[in-house]
């Protein structure tokens, strides 16, 4: 890859990452409002439903983002793998809300896993950009978070854990816009 294309696609990564950054906390921050204030039945909300659907369709809508602003080809197959999962989730996830936090569980944890080893993978070619560690370390992560969600989906009677799991990535993807800034720059890291 040419300099100039690793600054461009820098660039459009660090800007992805800082937007994803921003996102997820003011994501997180309006999930545990929304289930704080359920009434007690173990249901979720219209609100808390919307949330739960909506971060699925922003990941897939930053994997288009994603794919369609770096040109260095080689996780674009894996990216599309990625909007197919964000996707899935996001339809498991519009079944799972009416029948409640278990299965909003089960469908979160699959996709974590799955989802996380698409983002592990992902980080792993792009390491010669720099700042990629954060993404692998996340992607690892997710998948263990997965696993549990999978394990506390039988018992489960809330889902405002997921919020720090979305707090954590998105402090994985501050992290890495931090490190591709001098990437961005032109400066090597």
């Amino acid at each position: 890859m040419l300099a100039t294309d690793v600054r461009t696609t820098a660039g459009a990564l660090r800007r992805l990452y800082l937007a994803r950054f921003g996102f997820a906390v003011a994501w997180a921050v309006l999930l545990v409002l929304s289930t704080t204030a359920l009434d007690g039945t173990g249901r979720l909300g219209p609100l808390t439903g919307t949330l739960l659907v909506l971060y699925p369709l922003v990941d897939l809508a930053a994997a288009v983002v994603d794919r369609r602003s770096t040109r260095d080809g080689r996780p674009s197959a894996l990216l599309v793998v990625n909007m197919l999962l964000s996707l899935a989730a996001a339809i498991g996830l519009v079944v799972a809300v009416g029948t409640g936090p278990g299965d909003v569980l089960l469908v979160w944890g699959l996709w974590a896993i799955t989802a996380g080893l698409v983002q592990l993978i992902v980080g792993l070619s792009r390491r010669a950009l720099g700042g990629q560690w954060a993404m692998i370390l996340s992607g690892g992560i997710s998948v263990l978070a997965g696993g549990g969600f999978l394990a506390s989906s039988g018992a489960a009677s809330s889902v405002t854990g997921i919020s720090g799991y979305a707090v954590l990535g998105g402090i994985f993807f501050l992290v890495s816009a931090l490190r591709l800034r001098g990437v961005a720059g032109g400066v090597a890291r």
